[in-house]
């Protein structure tokens, strides 16, 4: 069977999530990238782009970028949005990057795009490609969710409609052996029998497991932000956990 990041991020995937809309990716992308003061035209990896929310919104800040994921579902609805061949889309598994070393003046991972695999191992190695492809002195950042506040603040359980394909949309959610996990149900109405189910599930590391992994990979961690608004981190109340750094 293959694992749940290969079966989920398909076309439901694109419903399901369809309220985290453009503007406000664009917004949140622009504020994150003065943090790490680039300069005009950096070249920039946006590892796990989905559909290319994040891309785009690099691009129009001023960036080369080149946005990479596991999925051609989503890298071809990122293509298609990408009217004027703005960003170089490349599909590609994270814990082993289609890039040559040193290829980038910066990395983003954002919106939990980590903590998908089973063995510890497979985790760290994105961290270690991470370093690979960033030149000297480049900058990473990585968008995670804040385990502390998960576990206090765990919605169990949220249905909605949506009217735009007539489509409802049901989601559960528990945390299991250091896992928070997610199983998302969809189905029209009239035909509940059809439902279509899907797990997604991420690792609950703490800042201290990402703190250790950068300095064996060779990363710094310099800026910690608790949400998108640049808020500092709060170990109870902050819902992100926005860790940004260079390479050494």
């Amino acid at each position: 069977m293959k694992p749940w990041y290969e079966q989920s991020f398909g076309k439901d995937y694109m419903i399901v999530y369809r309220h985290r809309d453009w503007e406000h990716a664009n917004q949140e992308v622009r504020k994150m990238a003065k943090w790490l003061s680039l300069p005009e035209q950096a070249s920039v990896l946006d590892i796990g782009c989905g559909m290319g929310r994040h891309s785009l919104a690099l691009s129009e800040a001023g960036f080369n970028v080149t946005g990479v994921d596991l999925s051609d579902t989503l890298l071809e609805e990122a293509r298609a949005h990408d009217c004027d061949d703005r960003v170089k889309w490349k599909d590609g598994d994270m814990r082993e990057l289609p890039f040559a070393d040193e290829s980038f003046d910066a990395t983003f991972n954002l919106f939990t795009s980590f903590g998908y695999f089973s063995l510890e191992e497979d985790n760290e190695r994105v961290i270690q490609q991470i370093r690979r492809v960033l030149r000297k002195g480049g900058a990473f950042l990585i968008d995670f969710l804040n385990p502390v506040y998960v576990e206090q603040n765990l919605v169990a359980r949220s249905e909605r409609f949506d009217d735009s394909c007539g489509l409802s949309i049901v989601e559960k959610r528990w945390i299991t052996g250091g896992w928070v996990q997610k199983e998302i149900t969809v189905y029209e109405p009239h035909e509940p029998e059809h439902a279509r189910q899907y797990l997604e599930r991420v690792r609950l590391y703490s800042l201290e497991w990402f703190e250790k992994r950068y300095e064996v990979c060779g990363l710094r961690l310099e800026q910690l932000y608790g949400n998108y608004d640049g808020t500092h981190y709060n170990e109870e109340q902050s819902p992100r956990m926005i860790m940004a750094g260079s390479a050494l």
